[in-house]
């Protein structure tokens, strides 16, 4: 089995700042110019064979190396794109229809390597992976911007509604790069067609199988129900990307100017990869739309991502930036640096920073177990390697057992590179007998190795339908100076779940500190590990401190905490959004649940907020 070694994807924007892969050698790079084997920076004809020759070469040089692009526009199709069997965290697990990806820019087995795109926009096409790190240390993608051509979400705006002749009626407005046909009372979406077998690349009807909803105006995201296909009498092509829709019922829609957000919801591939590779920066970038997934981090070590622009192309029409989350790092150690960027208009969480559980499913020997993948998303590639260090924890109470911890000497099982072992499950040795109270479907085991400390700085999120900020790592986490824009969700979560997801672990060290929160959802701050017995003697978590943020809200609840020892609120300012004129608050300001070790002082709050505290 593979062990992984590298972790670093320094994703950095070439701004200002250091990075990781900032501490390569100091040789002058060779330089390896993407048009010298035939791209395309007139963006006329496919640029994909010509960028993976480039990249070949690159690898084939023994020093540092820079690829760089001209300031053109280069288009990349898949059919001739790099191709690797990989397994994905939080995607598709082990279903084999997806095994194979597809990746525009491959960087495999390569170190001290700058792509510097220096000022182009790469445009992808179909399904595919914009770029990936994989087996590579002291990375940099830099200076380039990307989009898809064709992206796998409708973005629709209602652009008119009324009732003619006692029919109400919907005109919908469909940006470039959404192709459609209509089909008597259906649309069906078709995603661009594949010039090399003449079929679209994807394909669905009417509101697809997952819709979220955008309010340009009052700038905010939240999921819903589609109403655009309900009651439908008849559906019209008037040209000009503008389709109207006729229903059956007399009420006027009152929806006008809303944007309906449809997409399937099969995560065939990830946005962008970076896997057992160390040092890696993405730096001064737009991401203006992620295809399939986002940006998945999985098994590196120190990961940055300064500068990055994750939003919607403001020429294109479109509210979308992302099929899902922009950000998921999962099993990652060493740092994770998340700066000065903007995560706006994903379809689910902007940032969410794991490790996974698995589950005891057997015990074959005194010091060996067999582990499995719980989640029918993660599955298929490696969780621990020899000398990892791993903690044994009880589902129902999320606490560690007694004498916890053991160190891995041996693994059966996936590789994350092919099929040939069981992909949902392995066999794990131990430096030791696993411990007592180790309970088959009753424990479960985490890579505590494989944990980062994070640094979350001067990034702004607004436009998103779900949570801010996810992270759980026993590792410090600073949460400082971002701003929060309408969260439909908590702007900051923290979880530690072994019952859906089998996202790990507890937080021991969370300071969140000076970030403004702005027309929020409650709660604001939600800790909510899944341990079905709840001990204030044994929490989960310990020592979160929220520190001299704003929060400027509506009626709802700051901060909702369970299972936490030491909880500090100090020095923050809450302010209301509608004045102290208007009638007092009801919801309480903070509700604990079997925690302990709880301090609020200092604080300035506005008349007529509940600053209840309600604890059991």
């Amino acid at each position: 089995m593979s062990r992984f070694v590298f972790l670093g994807v320094a994703l950095a924007l070439l701004g200002s700042g250091a990075s990781p892969a900032a501490a390569a050698p100091s040789v002058t790079p060779v330089v390896v110019d993407v048009d010298d084997y035939g791209a395309d920076p007139t963006g006329r004809t496919d640029s994909t064979p010509a960028v993976a020759a480039a990249l070949r070469h690159a690898k084939s040089v023994d020093r540092p190396v820079r690829i760089v692009f001209s300031k053109g526009t280069y288009q990349l199709y898949p059919e001739r794109a790099e191709t690797r069997e990989l397994y994905v965290s939080n995607t598709v697990g082990a279903d084999q229809r997806y095994r194979d990806k597809k990746i525009g820019l491959l960087v495999e087995d390569m170190h001290d390597v700058t792509v510097d795109g220096g000022g182009a926009k790469l445009v992808y096409h179909g399904l595919q992976t914009a770029f990936a790190s994989i087996r590579s240390t002291n990375v940099t993608f830099a200076n380039f911007s990307f989009d898809y051509a064709a992206p796998e979400v409708i973005d629709a705006t209602v652009a008119t509604t009324g009732v003619t002749d006692g029919h109400a009626y919907r005109v919908l407005k469909i940006p470039a790069g959404s192709p459609y046909r209509v089909n008597g009372t259906h649309i069906t979406w078709l995603g661009e067609t594949s010039p090399a077998t003449g079929q679209p690349y994807w394909s669905g009807v009417d509101g697809l199988q997952y819709t979220q909803i955008h309010d340009p105006e009052a700038q905010r995201t939240w999921r819903g129900d589609n109403p655009l296909f309900n009651d439908v009498a008849a559906v019209t092509d008037l040209g000009g990307r503008r389709i109207r829709i006729d229903y059956t019922t007399a009420a006027r829609p009152v929806d006008a100017g809303l944007v309906y957000q449809m997409r399937l919801i099969e995560r065939t591939e990830p946005g962008a990869f970076i896997w057992e590779s160390k040092n890696v920066t993405m730096r001064s970038m737009n991401a203006y739309y992620l295809q399939s997934f986002g940006v998945v981090g999985q098994f590196s070590e120190n990961i940055s991502i300064d500068k990055v622009n994750f939003a919607p192309d403001p020429r294109s029409g479109r509210s979308t930036a992302s099929f899902a989350d922009f950000v998921q790092m999962s099993g990652v150690k060493g740092k994770v640096s998340i700066t000065r960027s903007l995560f706006d208009g994903p379809h689910d969480d902007p940032i969410n920073i794991h490790g996974t559980y698995l589950e005891v499913v057997g015990k074959p020997g005194p010091s060996t177990l067999t582990l499995a993948y719980k989640h029918p998303q993660t599955a298929g590639f490696p969780q621990f390697a020899p000398g990892d260090e791993v903690e044994f924890a009880t589902k129902r109470r999320m606490t560690p057992l007694a004498d916890a911890h053991a160190k891995v000497t041996a693994v059966d099982g996936p590789s994350g590179m092919d099929h040939t072992k069981p992909l949902t499950t392995m066999t794990v040795t131990f430096d030791r007998p696993v411990p007592d109270g180790v309970e088959i479907e009753g424990t479960v085991v985490e890579n505590i190795t494989a944990t980062p400390s994070v640094v979350i700085s001067g990034n702004v999120f607004r436009n998103v339908p779900t949570r801010g900020i996810l992270v759980t790592t026993r590792k410090p986490v600073l949460i400082t100076g971002n701003r929060f824009d309408g969260m439909s969700m908590a702007s900051i979560y923290v979880s530690a779940d072994a019952y859906q997801w089998y996202e790990s672990g507890p937080v021991a060290d969370l300071t969140i500190r000076g970030n403004s929160f702005t027309r929020p959802s409650g709660p604001v701050i939600f800790v909510e590990p899944t341990n079905q017995v709840t001990d204030p003697a044994s929490p989960v978590h310990h020592n979160i401190s929220v520190e001299h943020n704003s929060f400027d809200l509506g009626d709802v609840t700051v901060v909702n905490a369970k299972s936490v020892g030491g909880f500090a609120f100090t020095g923050n300012t809450v302010r209301r959004l509608d004045g102290a004129d208007h009638p007092p608050y009801t919801s309480p300001l903070f509700v604990f649940h079997g925690s302990s070790g709880i301090r609020i002082a200092r604080n300035h709050y506005d008349k007529g907020l509940n600053t209840s505290v309600v604890t059991d």
